[in-house]
């Protein structure tokens, strides 16, 4: 029996659905598949951004997927080998980890964008917990930031690394505006709408958990102008935050910064979202 002609349009839009959804599912399920810290490791594209997931190494009580949020990633091969005793710890805890390479956007709106595909992917098509633990090592620090004000509901605790919190201080506006679209001028008299330390008061407000390790030889990223001044202003405005500071090291891999066992319980302790 001759098919229906009425039928060709319905059957053709199914189809494209069809079609439209293996598209759509061939980018959250064709990733390129590597070890790493001992895990699983899934390399996919969100966009025109590279972006991963380590998945735990073992799973969390309770069926929890809490997951750690790392930046920067991708520049300089990061996360690296120096990350490995913090993060097989955490794998072992049945954390994820993730990130997402938004190059030197130093926390601009075009980053933050690239950042909520990722917190929507993970959340939605990976089942992760709806707040992480954000793990910002430098200049990741205007990444995660930047991001988190905006989302606090998103954010379960945030614990640092050498981390830059004041656009001024790290790159400086001469070099940061340019990832802006704006001159240097424009972005200094709009700094508090974009600058970490001036926008502080949401995640004040829904009192998320910070803590800071940082060296006070550091040159690179200056204690007192980035750690020391974020957890002042958090503070101030009633929020819970400490700060580790190391004497005598500066902006470097070593032990007290990569092996804390403080700072991995930090992330242990609030990572299960009952405190």
């Amino acid at each position: 029996m001759a098919s229906s002609p009425r039928g060709v349009p319905v059957i053709a839009a199914v189809c494209c659905v069809m079609l439209f959804g293996v598209v759509l599912a061939g980018e959250a399920q064709a990733p390129k598949v590597s070890t790493q810290f001992g895990a699983q490791r899934l390399d996919f594209v969100l966009g025109s951004n590279r972006a991963f997931i380590i998945e735990p190494t073992k799973p969390a009580a309770d069926g929890l997927r809490p997951w750690l949020w790392y930046a920067p990633t991708f520049i300089g091969g990061h996360p690296d080998p120096s990350h490995a005793w913090m993060f097989e710890q955490l794998l072992a805890r049945g954390f994820a980890i993730c990130g997402i390479e938004v190059g030197e956007s130093f926390g601009s709106p075009r980053g933050r964008a690239a950042y909520s595909a990722l917190y929507e992917h993970v959340t939605r098509a990976h089942g992760l917990a709806p707040k992480a633990c954000l793990l910002p090592q430098s200049r990741g620090g205007l990444m995660l930031y930047n991001w988190a004000v905006e989302h606090p509901e998103g954010v379960q605790c945030i614990g640092g690394i050498y981390t830059v919190c004041d656009l001024s201080s790290y790159p400086g506006l001469a070099r940061a505006c340019g990832a802006y679209g704006m001159k240097e001028a424009e972005l200094r008299g709009r700094l508090k709408e974009h600058n970490p330390v001036d926008r502080l008061e949401p995640l004040a407000r829904a009192k998320v958990p910070i803590l800071h390790i940082h060296g006070d030889s550091d040159k690179v990223v200056p204690l007192e102008a980035n750690a020391g001044e974020l957890v002042r202003r958090y503070r101030a405005l009633g929020g819970p935050a400490e700060l580790i500071v190391v004497k005598g090291k500066g902006h470097q891999v070593c032990d007290e910064f990569f092996k804390c066992q403080r700072l991995v319980d930090f992330f242990l302790r609030h990572g299960d979202g009952r405190e």
